[in-house]
């Protein structure tokens, strides 16, 4: 999650810079007309969020591909790519501020992409490599929620975050989305051993709530930890410092 928002500074009452940026933003989409006026009013960073966004789909469309095929290098695909998206994540904010360059569009783009690259597609790599259960699926919705709720968050406080004197914030409330990529590293190594769906299994099997075994009441143990982690994203006490 990169750093797109300026810092709010206010002077005797006078409107504060955020402020002015995004009365300027409207007014330049507002005062331009035609069809492809939005396409004409990407900033270079814009561009390369959009890339993230990217990654991110063709992430989903491989974890499909493999649902489909049962071809593991649709799989491999798949968890690459939110990889490949975490490096545009970086690179947008560094454009931004190499340009000095930031809109109010940049900065919804940005939580837009990392929804798609660190929520979505992470949760449905779990289901592909074998959460698959009914109390599974309502972990990972849970997850893809808890990461929307801390983007809007992300995007509501930024400018009460105290900076330094570059702009960049000292610390993230809560886990940042893009953390997400610990739990894909952790597919990744399964998909290595062979212990997904089809093969060996997931680890630390399944523990059975209500009901018989194979029923809605059984849950994956593993699916804790993307709830913990999720629980974690919209922590309002925890602070991770920024690097």
């Amino acid at each position: 999650m990169s750093l797109r928002k300026p810092s709010a500074t206010t002077t005797n009452g006078h409107e504060t810079a955020e402020e002015k940026l995004q009365q300027e933003s409207v007014a330049k989409y507002e005062m331009t007309e035609g069809h492809f006026s939005l396409v004409r009013n990407f900033r270079l960073a814009d561009l390369v969020t959009i890339a993230n966004g990217i990654c991110g789909s063709f992430s989903i469309f491989m974890s499909a591909k493999y649902l489909v095929s049962n071809d593991e290098d649709y799989l491999w695909s798949a968890l690459a790519f939110p990889l490949a998206g975490l490096f545009f994540d970086f690179l947008d904010g560094k454009v931004a501020r190499w340009r000095n360059e930031s809109s109010m569009i940049g900065q919804e783009l940005d939580s837009l992409a990392d929804l798609i690259s660190f929520g979505v597609a992470p949760a449905l790599l779990a289901f592909v490599v074998g959460f698959r259960t009914y109390l599974d699926t309502v972990v990972l919705t849970g997850f893809i929620c808890c990461g929307l709720a801390r983007l809007a968050r992300f995007n509501a406080t930024v400018a009460s975050i105290p900076k330094d004197a570059k702009g960049k914030a000292h610390y993230f409330e809560g886990l940042p989305i893009p953390s997400s990529l610990g739990l894909v590293a952790i597919l990744s190594y399964w998909t290595k051993q062979g212990w997904i769906e089809g093969k060996h299994g997931i680890p630390w099997g399944t523990l059975t709530l209500w009901g018989k075994a194979g029923g809605d009441g059984e849950l994956h143990v593993f699916s804790i930890v993307f709830g913990l982690w999720a629980a974690a994203m919209v922590s309002k006490t925890l602070r991770v410092p920024k690097i």
